[in-house]
């Protein structure tokens, strides 16, 4: 989907399919490669990675100035001061989606529910900032929260990035609340032609009677990160010849 939409905007795209017994040694020089290369300015290296390879070692490889799905702990740290060069991609999507909905968050109480590098940490940071999309208080529940029907119920905001499918229902969502699902889950579903299908982490169908908006799995963030991520290529490409 990545390489299509790259495609779709004229950008230049490579996808490299290395073999499973690829080494930890080799794949870093793969990304040490792709460092160097003028012709590519953002480089993302889909995870997870197979058992036995360090993912941390991996990413820390990859050129801060390349590195678009914003994992690299430089770009982390950038974000959480404020000062950002890339934005994660699916929490910048979710933060798109709120603004460019006319969602206030300022003032807002916001659960995230889940704590992952790639949304829950970057999600809270982000919308704690100053700024459009930021100014709320921020809640970040997980699988150790208690009582977490509560927590969640108090929630103007809530952002379900849990990967448990259908786990917030409609109990615990309070009337008038925005719900954004980040959740991809893959269940099993007879009726369906291929034997299977994706939900998100919220109970859709139940808990959108309660909401004043909320996203659909498929359909909603995802397509949101792909923008994201190549709003950040465009970037990487603008610094590398300034």
């Amino acid at each position: 989907m990545k390489g299509k939409k790259c495609e779709e905007l004229g950008m230049h795209s490579v996808t490299i399919v290395l073999e499973k017994d690829t080494s930890e040694r080799d794949l870093i020089a793969k990304v040490e490669e792709l460092n160097s290369d003028r012709k590519i300015h953002g480089i993302l290296v889909q995870l997870p990675l197979p058992k036995g390879m360090d993912e941390s070692k991996v990413i820390n490889t990859i050129d801060p100035k390349k590195d678009v799905d914003c994992f690299h702990p430089e770009n982390v740290g950038r974000v959480l001061i404020g000062e950002p060069v890339f934005m994660p991609a699916t929490p910048a999507g979710v933060q798109q989606m709120l603004i460019r909905s006319g969602i206030e968050t300022a003032g807002k109480n916001v659960v995230v529910i889940g704590r992952s590098n790639i949304v829950g940490k970057p999600m809270a940071a982000m919308l704690m900032q100053k700024g459009p999309g930021g100014d709320a208080t921020v809640t970040v529940a997980h699988s150790r929260t208690k009582d977490i029907g509560n927590v969640v119920k108090n929630a103007d905001i809530v952002i379900a990035a849990i990967g448990r499918p259908r786990f917030i229902t409609k109990d615990m969502i309070k009337d008038g609340a925005v719900v954004i699902d980040v959740g991809t889950n893959r269940i099993d579903d007879p009726t369906h032609p291929k034997g299977s299908r994706l939900v998100g982490d919220v109970d859709f169908e139940n808990v959108k009677e309660k909401t004043a908006a909320i996203t659909p799995v498929p359909g909603g963030v995802g397509p949101m990160t792909i923008c994201m991520l190549m709003e950040n290529t465009v970037k990487a490409a603008e610094r590398s010849s300034s």
